[in-house]
């Protein structure tokens, strides 16, 4: 009898230790969490969503886009994002690289080929591709781009849109940020923030 009430007793110990570890990591800390997240980052806790004039917004009926999450472009007047391996292309459903080794033959003969496609499409000798812009990111939905693969996209937008190639510098300078911190990371330009200005500026 002595020993079905130990088992009892480190039964019901057992299960006060579950009730409050569930209690306190599945609901009080995702609770504070989220608090202080909605307090102090609202906007990108909301999923940094923009609207078709660049504006932030909370409301995903009012949004384009997340300054977060690249997305497919088939305007050619507008910047180019970087190429995706999620899914069939800048899937939010299936986040992922192409997972291939730098001298993997299939992943060698992409880079060549993005390379002499983006060559012609920009107008640029093919060394001056720069990497960010024929290899797809760890997430395949990177929703920047480099200072370097924005600049050689500069003639084509400013021709498409009937602006000037200084006014379109112009924009991607304005939407350039720095290194995080100041020395992490690399700069990088926000394409969807991007293209959104040459929108509001492209003469029809």
């Amino acid at each position: 009898m002595s020993d079905l009430f130990a088992l009892l007793r480190h039964s019901l110990a057992g299960l006060r230790v579950l009730v409050a570890a569930t209690l306190l990591c599945g609901l009080l800390y995702p609770l504070v969490v989220t608090g202080i997240a909605q307090a102090a980052f609202g906007w990108r806790a909301d999923g940094s969503l923009v609207t078709e004039t660049g504006e932030r917004t909370n409301d995903p009926d009012e949004a384009v886009g997340s300054a977060l999450i690249g997305q497919r472009n088939d305007d050619e007047g507008l910047f180019y994002p970087r190429p995706s391996a999620a899914g069939d292309g800048w899937d939010t459903l299936s986040t992922y690289g192409s997972n291939l080794g730098p001298e993997d033959p299939d992943l060698v003969k992409a880079i060549r080929e993005r390379q002499r496609e983006i060559a012609a499409r920009e107008g640029v000798p093919v060394g001056q591709v720069p990497a960010d812009a024929v290899t797809a990111s760890a997430s395949g939905i990177d929703p920047d781009i480099s200072p370097a693969y924005a600049a050689i996209q500069v003639s084509r937008v400013a021709r498409a849109n009937g602006l000037s190639e200084d006014a379109v510098a112009a924009l991607v300078a304005e939407h350039t940020d720095g290194r995080t911190f100041g020395f992490l990371g690399e700069p990088r330009v926000n394409v969807l923030e991007l293209n959104i200005a040459v929108r509001a500026q492209r003469v029809e």
